[in-house]
């Protein structure tokens, strides 16, 4: 039925995070990333270890959410998305109130849309 609404939504909130991976520990110093994040040259270069380690992070809420989508068994599947799901929506509102609201927004709007689906579209 309306299950695949839910596995995109999941999917879409998996592959920003495999985005956001990449912009923090591949690309931290390019102008476009830098532009992004409203970070300077400077700040960039002296900040590149602790983003590589904030993408690594994004990356491991990635894997859970693919991880999810991916379980042999539905019923842990659902669980696995639930909790990755709900960590995503955890650091969105961190993120939003300590570094920058618009995350709230753009990390966090999908995964609520994501968590809705879990809950509902079973």
């Amino acid at each position: 039925m309306l299950s695949w609404l839910r596995l995109i939504l999941v999917g879409l909130v998996a592959i920003e995070h495999i985005y956001i991976l990449y912009l923090e520990m591949f690309a931290w110093t390019t102008p476009r990333v830098r532009r992004i994040f409203g970070t300077t040259s400077a700040f960039a270069e002296e900040s590149k270890a602790l983003a590589a380690n904030q993408g690594l992070y994004n990356g491991f809420l990635a894997a859970g959410l693919l991880w999810g989508l991916a379980h042999p068994d539905p019923a842990v599947g659902l669980q696995i998305q639930l909790f990755f799901v709900l960590c995503v929506i955890v650091a969105a509102i961190y993120g939003g109130l300590t570094a920058k609201r618009s995350i709230l927004y753009v990390q966090g709007g999908p995964a609520l849309l994501a968590l809705l689906a879990v809950i509902f579209l079973r």
